[in-house]
């Protein structure tokens, strides 16, 4: 539900575009691992991941679990709150390796948090937690870079700016540009892991934002 509701509604703020180096089905149980700039950009990689046939479950701040009508579905879904900074944030990682032993993708964010910035400009992923490279460690599971580009021209800045953003999306309708890297291997230790992570995922994140540019020439928004 989650994914197509995200299919759904993505057209209506911004228009999006998928490129990918997959030249085959992604293996069950990989997992994908996102760059994390915008409250938008959840969903406009679901509705990239969905055209390319991959319904992952999400791996999202427990706090969402919390909202009226969302939490209900992310809880009925078996999406996995993540307890950050708390004793409880390890059980998101043994959660994760069960589905991922269950044959189900997991989509996670290596930054494990939004940027703390207010212009709408497109910069590379920050530092990316070990999580990621603990859980592909503990489960052998491949991991497959998505970078992703527009989403902060949709909801960027302030609270007050943010909600400025989505009600006048449906009118500017931004572009969105979604990159999916080919699956790779990690290094088993976390900290080479996490590193070699964040460079797949920053060159994809460059891929999209060269394709977003390329159709949507004018230079984003700042401020």
């Amino acid at each position: 539900m989650l994914s197509r509701a995200a299919t759904a509604l993505t057209p209506f703020f911004g228009r999006l575009t998928v490129s990918s180096d997959l030249r085959a089905r992604v293996p069950v149980g990989s997992i994908f691992v996102a760059n994390h700039d915008s409250l938008a950009d959840p969903a406009v990689v679901l509705a990239a991941l969905r055209r390319l046939g991959v319904e992952p479950t999400v791996m999202a701040a427990a706090g969402l679990w919390r909202v009226p009508v969302l939490g209900r579905a992310l809880a009925r879904e078996g999406h996995i709150p993540v307890h950050r900074r708390s004793a409880r944030a390890a059980d998101a990682l043994d959660a994760a390796a069960e589905a991922l032993a269950g044959g189900r993708h997991v989509l996670l964010y290596g930054e494990g948090r939004l940027p703390d910035r207010r212009d709408a400009a497109p910069r590379p992923p920050e530092q990316f937690r070990t999580g990621l490279a603990r859980l592909a460690g503990a489960s052998g599971a491949l991991v497959v870079p998505v970078g992703h580009a527009g989403a902060r021209r949709i909801s960027s800045g302030s609270t007050a700016k943010q909600l400025a953003g989505a009600l006048t999306a449906p009118l500017r309708r931004p572009r969105c540009h979604v990159h999916v890297g080919a699956p790779m291997c990690l290094p088993t230790e976390p900290g080479p892991g996490t590193v070699a992570a964040r460079h797949a995922v920053t060159a994809a994140w460059r891929t999209a934002v060269r394709m977003a540019d390329r159709t949507h020439p004018e230079q984003p928004p700042r401020g």
